[in-house]
């Protein structure tokens, strides 16, 4: 059992690892639907408590400016990572979220790799090539599952 945060840029890849994962059994949430994320870009605190208090075995995903505050409740928290030029191919051609369409959305997830994705980086208890195919991601965070019911 292990509490995971995954995290990283626009067209990474947090979607699909967590569908992979979800239809592998583990219990999923990805924060860029269902109203986890408020107007102002932040998680509802409130729900992400909850939700972490009464699971032990949850896998999140999300990138918001007040992740931070929840990181010591985590067991691992994995950072994915690709190049910018791969990022924008994907959210271009994406069909389950319009972010990232237009070229100032793209100049914004640029930004945000120059400027928020460092400070992922140092948060990250693990990083991981978002250019690996779902299943091998998939397979690395099924690992830190089975090695933290180990310990």
């Amino acid at each position: 059992m292990a509490r995971i945060l995954v995290t990283g840029m626009s067209g990474v890849g947090k979607t699909t690892v967590l569908n992979e994962l979800r239809r592998r059994g583990h219990l999923t949430v990805d924060t860029d639907y269902d109203g986890w994320v408020l107007p102002d870009g932040t998680w509802d605190e409130q729900r992400v408590d909850q939700l972490l208090a009464e699971h032990s075995d949850a896998i999140i995903s999300g990138t918001v400016e007040n992740q931070g505050r929840f990181y010591d409740r985590f067991d691992h928290i994995i950072l994915l990572s690709a190049p910018l030029d791969v990022l924008i191919a994907r959210v271009s051609r994406r069909t389950n979220n319009p972010y990232g369409q237009t070229s100032e959305q793209q100049a914004e997830i640029a930004n945000y790799v120059e400027t928020v994705e460092p400070l992922l980086r140092r948060g990250a208890t693990l990083e991981l090539d978002g250019q690996r195919p779902p299943t091998e991601l998939a397979n690395s965070i099924e690992n830190l599952i089975t090695n933290n019911a180990s310990h």
